[in-house]
Formats: C-alpha cells, sequence, structure tokens
C-alpha cells in the first residue's frame, strides 16, 4: 500500500486565503517530473509527489516545496497499479482537498533493435508507459476538478523514428492516442487533456549510457542547437495546466527545440 508522508508550510500568510489549487505529478522524484513539482510550487499548487521508490529524493521534493510556502505530500505508487493510484488520488483528496491539474511524468524507456528486443523488456515496458498511463488517466478523469488539466508524456521520437527506439516509441504513441481520445470524453467537464512530447533533453534517463560525440550529435539536431532541459518542459507543463493555457486541449505539444 502506498506510504504517504505530509510536510505542511508552517507561516500561514505563505498561502492564499482561498484553497490553493492541487497538483499530482507521478514521476515526481527526479527529472522532468521533478523540475514540474517545482515549476507548480512556485505557482502556488500544492503538490502530491508521486514516486515509485527512491523516497529519499520525494520527501526532498516536499521538503523543497514547503520550503517555498505550499503544502506538499509524497505518495508512493506503482502507476500500474490500481490499487496503488486510487490511494494515491484517495491521499491528494483527503489531505490537500482535491485535484486539479494531473502530471502524468512517470514512464520507462529501453533502446534495441526490433530484431533484438528482449519480449519481457517490451513487456515492463508497456506496462509502466501503457497501462500506468490508462490507470493514472482512470484517476484523473473521475477526479481532477473543473477548471483542471490533465497532462502525459510522449516523446518526439514518435515523429522522429529513431533506430532502436522501436518499443519505447509504439508505448508513447499508445499515450498519445489515448490522450486525444480522453480530451474528448471529458466533453462537459471543463477538463482539458494534452500530451507533452520531449525531444533530447538532459535528464539523467536520457544521458545514461550515452557517450559525448552521440550527445553532441542529438544536441545539435535541433535548431536551437542543444539538448532540452527539465525545466524547458516543466514550463511548458505550467502553461497548460494555468488558467493561461486552457483553450489548449486534445494536443500533442512538441517540445523539442524545432527538430522535425
Amino acid at each position: 500500500m502506498p506510504n504517504p508522508t505530509s510536510l505542511d508550510g508552517t507561516a500561514a500568510s505563505a498561502q492564499p486565503a482561498a484553497s490553493p489549487r492541487v497538483a499530482v505529478v507521478t514521476g515526481g522524484s527526479r527529472g522532468i517530473g521533478r523540475q514540474a513539482i517545482r515549476r507548480l510550487a512556485a505557482d502556488g499548487y500544492a503538490v502530491v509527489v508521486g514516486y515509485a521508490g527512491n523516497q529519499d529524493e520525494a520527501e526532498a521534493a516536499v521538503q523543497e516545496a514547503v520550503t517555498g510556502g505550499v503544502r506538499a505530500i509524497a505518495v508512493r505508487a506503482d502507476v500500474a497499479d490500481e490499487h496503488a493510484v486510487e490511494a494515491l488520488f484517495d491521499a491528494a483528496e483527503a489531505e490537500l482537498g482535491g485535484v486539479d491539474v494531473v502530471v502524468h511524468a512517470a514512464g520507462r524507456a529501453h533502446m534495441a533493435p526490433i530484431a533484438e528486443l528482449d519480449l519481457a523488456v517490451l513487456d515492463d515496458l508497456h506496462r509502466t508507459n501503457i497501462r500506468g498511463t490508462l490507470v493514472v488517466a482512470q484517476q484523473a478523469a473521475r477526479r481532477v476538478r473543473r477548471g483542471g488539466a490533465i497532462v502525459t508524456f510522449s516523446t518526439s521520437v514518435v515523429g522522429l523514428a529513431f533506430p532502436n527506439y522501436g518499443a519505447y516509441s509504439a508505448s508513447k504513441g499508445a499515450v498519445e492516442a489515448l490522450t486525444l481520445i480522453l480530451a474528448r470524453e471529458l466533453r462537459g467537464r471543463d477538463v482539458t487533456a494534452n500530451a507533452v512530447a520531449p525531444g533530447p533533453t538532459a535528464t539523467d534517463l536520457f544521458l545514461d549510457g550515452k557517450d559525448e560525440q552521440t550527445i553532441a550529435r542529438l544536441a545539435a539536431q535541433a535548431p536551437l542547437e542543444r539538448l532540452g532541459t527539465p525545466a524547458d518542459i516543466a514550463e511548458v507543463v505550467a502553461f497548460l495546466a494555468s488558467p493561461a493555457g486552457h483553450w489548449i486541449n486534445g494536443q500533442v505539444v512538441r517540445a523539442n527545440g524545432g527538430i522535425i
């Protein structure tokens, strides 16, 4: 069962008079998810740091948010386990009062030629990326309040079709299809659903196993001639979550610096 860790800000002046909006971020202990937590907390959201196994980093994310003046909790949950995800959303409602934004940043990557792909790896990949997205989307569709937003994560590789990314790209293509259909199924709820599809982004997951030459080649692909950063992607997430981005709905936002 999930194990929530709760910390509240101590200064009453840190909280607005009205209850803050609440954001649930899966994969919130590191990488893009961690940066999304920082960015949403900076906008005044109370935040739920969903994490799979790195409790120390999740608690550090909570402490950082609390130090910034917002309420935060950390909840451990396997995103592909419907009971664990249900409990994560239960904790958000019980401790923070509801759910307004869901950012599903948890995911898994694996690179191998299709001819050599271990099917057990494929099953694990799809369990996290496809089943996990569906499980989180189910709870988000049931619980996000009016005016809210759901943000999933795809990858620009779906369009770029890089070799060795077949299984990963296929799983994220499924995420795109699911997200666009979800947006239509939420008709009448005043809740948006969009997917963000980063290009090469300097996260630990992306950099792992790549030599400097490979990283430099990938960085040069964008007309802006650099890798993306988690902060770049978090800005897109924050926009989609905000009232300013609420007219964007049922879209895949390819945040990749202009790679075609």
